[in-house]
């Protein structure tokens, strides 16, 4: 007969408990993750950092090398280009490191001694010496953008604003933390309830990151202050780019936007396009059969030259009918395969769109083109706003 377990001493056996605590390491380090999941973010980060590494390639002259000796020249561009973007200290300990790999293991000879070089343990412990100095970087760095992040997210609405007969929805996606994508919607008299004109705006500064994030900062800053001091909208995009001419890097540095005022009481939409992608307007026509309508009338995008001049459209909105503006984020959106989404793509799915409230015509539009790009990490921020008349 076997003896009764001993009171507090667990009976499962070790190898349990030693699977229980891999188990527990690999949901840490995965955080819960399937493998095919992590699978599709390594393949997109593995293929956004060979773009990013390759910039130089085309310099290179990659095109006129064939099988072997084009696969030695693309790991000659990558060492070349992972190695001087590096600081030159760290450059040094890589190639010491890397040397010091390369002759452990030989034998070497002197006075008729054989000795057998060992500095392996060394080149190892320098490059995780180096990959530690470079993730310092780089959390560093992230808690830097953020912080970013968060006061970017103050300069846009965090929810949309009440609108009589209508409804309005945003979205946007970053491609980095930060984002040079700009969206709004508010009352610029603050009298809503008072039948005031609702402004609309949607804006995507020249250039990624923390150069465009901080463009994108003045221009909401530039526009709200205009705005508020009740200025028409002809007056306002004039001031807007001069603004913005101050502050383009002779032209570097542009800003396409697309700028409106809806009045909720008449349904009508008077607008400026400078330079942006002429937004689209899904007629409803009694639910026979949708139609689109392009907002092309403006000028050129603001800070190219002080003395642009710019014209005013004017649209009336029917029950049900859907404006939609977006920035070229959505249809330069690619896929794994390099294809872009492309505008026919993106005016087909607004052709299918749903009579749906703004909200649900937004996720719809969205999906498609999640499902076009998959896990393809995006090149360009992705902003889309829908007004959308009861």
């Amino acid at each position: 007969m076997s003896a009764p377990p001993t009171p507090g001493v667990s009976s499962s056996p070790p190898r349990l408990n030693a699977l229980g605590r891999a188990r527990h390491f690999w949901q840490r380090i995965s955080e819960g993750r399937q493998v095919d999941e992590l699978w599709s973010h390594f393949t997109a980060d593995a293929r956004a950092s060979y773009s990013f590494y390759m910039k130089e390639a085309d310099s290179e002259g990659l095109g006129t090398h064939r099988g072997f000796k084009r696969w030695i020249r693309i790991c000659k561009i990558l060492f070349w280009s992972m190695l001087m973007k590096m600081t030159p200290a760290r450059r040094v300990l890589l190639l010491v490191a890397l040397l010091l790999l390369v002759v452990s293991g030989m034998k070497f000879t002197f006075n008729n001694v054989s000795t057998e070089a060992n500095f392996g343990p060394v080149g190892v412990f320098l490059l995780l010496l180096l990959l530690s100095l470079e993730l310092a970087d780089k959390v560093t760095m992230k808690r830097d953008l953020e912080i970013a992040r968060e006061i970017q997210s103050w300069l846009v609405p965090s929810q949309p604003p009440v609108v009589a007969g209508a409804n309005v929805a945003f979205y946007t996606r970053p491609q980095n933390s930060v984002a040079g994508d700009y969206y709004d919607a508010f009352y610029p008299m603050e009298d809503a309830e008072q039948g005031g004109k609702l402004f609309l705006a949607i804006a995507d500064v020249a250039g990624k990151s923390i150069p465009a994030a901080l463009l994108m900062a003045t221009f909401q800053a530039s526009l709200h202050t205009i705005a508020r001091e009740g200025a028409p909208l002809e007056e306002l995009v004039l001031r807007l780019n001069r603004y913005a001419c101050a502050h383009s890097l002779d032209g570097q540095r542009f800003t396409t936007a697309l700028l409106g005022e809806y009045d909720p009481a008449t349904r009508k939409f008077t607008y400026v396009n400078a330079g942006h992608n002429a937004p689209v307007i899904r007629r409803y026509n009694g639910g026979s059969s949708a139609s689109m309508e392009r907002l092309e009338v403006g000028g050129m995008p603001f800070g190219i030259s002080p003395d642009a001049t710019y014209e005013t459209g004017t649209i009336e909105l029917a029950p049900h009918d859907a404006l939609i503006l977006f920035t070229d984020g959505v249809v330069e959106a690619f896929n794994s395969r390099g294809e872009e989404f492309k505008d026919p793509r993106w005016v087909a799915a607004i052709g299918n769109l749903p009579d749906w409230n703004a909200q649900q015509s937004l996720r719809f539009l969205m999906q498609r083109v999640d499902e076009f790009v998959g896990a393809t990490r995006q090149s360009d921020d992705i902003t889309c706003l829908i007004l959308r008349c009861e």
